[in-house]
């Protein structure tokens, strides 16, 4: 089983910085995609960055220039970098990867259990 344990979340003023943490463990055998997806009261989760195995990221809109996703294969974890947040931003966090596994069904696409980001004005 592959599981993924965020961390970073918290309360910070607008205008400030905050770095989230995703790190995977279980039976990886390699990641193809690892992602960031948001999702505010009263919204649908939304994506928020991708990043690709081969490097190609893609961000939202409302995030980019401002927030950075990046990898450290090694300890097969995926960050977000967030600077110049917003009030908007605000919302419990969640981060995803697929891939495959060492062990049968090959293939994998699991979540993280969220961490909740709270920007006050």
């Amino acid at each position: 089983q592959v599981r993924l344990v965020e961390s970073g979340g918290g309360l910070v003023q607008a205008g400030g910085s905050l770095r989230l943490s995703c790190l995977a463990s279980g039976t990886i055998f390699r990641i193809h995609d690892m992602a960031w997806y948001r999702q505010a009261p009263g919204k649908q989760r939304s994506l928020v960055a991708t990043l690709s195995s081969s490097g190609y990221t893609q961000y939202a809109d409302s995030v980019k220039g401002r927030f950075t996703i990046s990898r450290d294969g090694a300890e097969n974890a995926v960050y977000l970098q967030m600077t110049g947040l917003k009030p908007e931003d605000t919302a419990v966090y969640y981060c995803n990867m697929n891939g495959e596994k060492t062990v049968l069904p090959r293939n994998f696409d699991v979540w993280g259990q969220g961490t909740l980001v709270t920007v006050s004005s």
